[in-house]
């Protein structure tokens, strides 16, 4: 739990160097909720004096693996940038205005899902 805080404040760190520097380098910490985790639940909640804030809430999910959800947000040049998250048995999903978009598939590829769609239901499979 605490690794994933640090983790998350030092991905913050990471992303703005040009704003780390002289005492822009230290933040003081505004206020900081943290339950303890108990098995996979936990709850935590920071925010710093320079914009930074990470909330995180942990449950044990449907298939006994620990279930994560949050967001994490700081300020670049006078921009927020905000991203949240949810890590499930399926995975992990982030979102954010911020974060890159996959370009349209072309057109063919509509046309390639519809025929193994086919096979699939011809019974043909491939190994």
């Amino acid at each position: 739990m605490k690794i994933f805080v640090l983790a998350a404040l030092a991905a913050v760190a990471v992303a703005a160097p040009a704003k780390l520097g002289g005492e822009e380098q230290f933040a003081a910490i505004l206020r900081e909720d943290v339950i303890a985790p108990v098995g996979a639940d936990f709850s935590t909640d920071i925010e710093t004096d320079n914009g930074i804030r990470l909330s995180s809430r942990g449950s044990t999910g449907s298939a006994g693996q620990a279930n994560i959800a949050g967001s994490y947000s700081y300020v670049v040049d006078g921009q927020n940038v905000e991203v949240s998250y949810s890590c499930n048995e399926l995975g992990c999903q982030y979102q954010s205005p911020l974060l890159p978009v996959a370009p349209a598939a072309p057109p063919h590829v509509a046309e390639l899902l519809r025929i193994a769609e086919e096979q699939r239901a011809q019974g043909i499979t491939f190994n």
